[in-house]
């Protein structure tokens, strides 16, 4: 039987029919309601159940929570187009999620149950996702597409990591920087994927002209120099030398985007918004570097990615993929623009509260506000389009 006769022959429950429609939907709501609530934890409103300091739960459940389950939607969705295998659906992909949301409320619980029993229940779904990943990678024999489970399964070990130093040191310090320098390589790699793939598509379809540069030595020498500089920067963010190499990745990273053609994309959002959010990539970079030389806060960079880079990309994937494998327009509607707005907004409030630590309370409010505008706005707007069946 085809792949897609099978797909009609599902019976199950449309939530659990792909991989992107349970993980993308309360992704986003998880996203929404944990940023709100860090901030009424974080002016002492509220207090956690949690073995984590406050800091590192709201680290950890946004690398680990929201990112992770963004990254199952995207890798579960994606292996079956690699590979031309059945996606995971009902049973199993509902056992994965179950896993996924328990991993949530054990590390929000872990004051209570201990940190060692959170630790194995939150660890086991990353594991969990990068096994199922490789083995239907591995069976379909695309080898190249191995890597991204090399960078899931190293952030499988990074969120055991961060347990550990939690535990040990009271606060993370290098784990956090592992976990965000590894899903800010996992944009650049996917990012440079699908970023000039689909404005290629779009502007040959639409607006004859140039068209992005295909991946080519220069990207190659850009990743790599971007992974060396996220190394430096995790072991020492606070050395002339590392600055020079994350100022150097900067710059590489900003001329790969404009190789790409985004100012050409203007008129399609659905496009535009996968360069606005890689260019807080480079953005990162060159606002670590002055970090690294105590020029600004560290923080600044780090949002800069996380907020910026990390929240905007994730956005735009699930929109695009969300709409493409629910057979809708591949068009940004009001929603989805105000959607992509919010986030922006967010990422830019967060990185100005940083700059300005005098304005930083009505900043932060300001940006938790969008955020959760963004990422709650996301699951209203789609959660018609992910619980229902897709009629073929």
């Amino acid at each position: 039987m085809a792949t897609m006769q099978k797909l009609r022959a599902y019976r199950g429950p449309a939530l659990f029919s792909y991989g992107f429609r349970p993980f993308f939907l309360f992704g986003a709501i998880y996203a929404g309601a944990t940023v709100p609530l860090w901030l009424a934890v974080f002016a002492g409103h509220v207090a956690l159940p949690s073995a984590f300091t406050p800091r590192d739960w709201h680290v950890h459940e946004m690398l680990f929570g929201y990112v992770g389950a963004v990254i199952a939607g995207f890798l579960l969705t994606a292996v079956p187009n690699w590979t031309g295998w059945l996606p995971i659906q009902g049973v199993p992909l509902a056992i994965l999620f179950a896993t996924w949301l328990a991993g949530r409320l054990a590390v929000t619980f872990s004051g209570l149950i201990g940190w060692e029993i959170a630790l194995a229940v939150d660890a086991a779904f990353l594991a969990l996702l990068a096994g199922a990943a490789a083995r239907e990678i591995v069976a379909g024999r695309k080898w190249n597409n191995l890597k991204v489970v090399g960078i899931i399964s190293l952030l499988a070990i990074v969120n055991i990591a961060f347990h550990v130093e939690a535990h040990l040191g009271g606060v993370t310090e290098y784990s956090t920087r592992l976990g965000v320098g590894l899903v800010v390589t996992l944009v650049c790699v996917i990012g440079g994927r699908i970023v000039p793939s689909f404005t290629r598509n779009w502007l040959a379809r639409r607006e004859p002209g140039r068209l992005p540069v295909p991946f080519d030595r220069f990207d190659a020498i850009t990743m790599v120099v971007g992974v060396c500089a996220m190394i430096a920067w995790v072991a020492a963010p606070s050395n002339r030398f590392v600055a020079a190499v994350l100022g150097g990745a900067g710059l590489l990273h900003l001329v790969r985007l404009a190789r790409w053609a985004g100012h050409r994309t203007v008129s399609d959002r659905l496009v535009l918004i996968l360069h606005v959010a890689y260019a807080f990539v480079p953005a990162g970079f060159l606002l670590a570097a002055l970090a690294a030389v105590d020029l600004v806060a560290p923080s600044v960079g780090i949002h800069a990615w996380t907020g910026g880079a990390i929240g905007s990309m994730t956005i735009a994937v699930m929109t695009r993929a969300s709409l493409g494998h629910t057979g809708q327009a591949l068009s940004a509607s009001v929603a989805t623009q105000l959607v992509y707005a919010s986030i922006v907004v967010a990422a830019l409030a967060r990185i100005c509260a940083a700059l300005e630590p005098s304005h930083a309370i009505p900043l932060l409010m300001v940006a938790g506000v969008a955020w959760a505008g963004a990422f709650l706005g996301f699951a209203v707007v789609y959660a018609p389009l992910l619980c229902r069946a897709r009629k073929f």
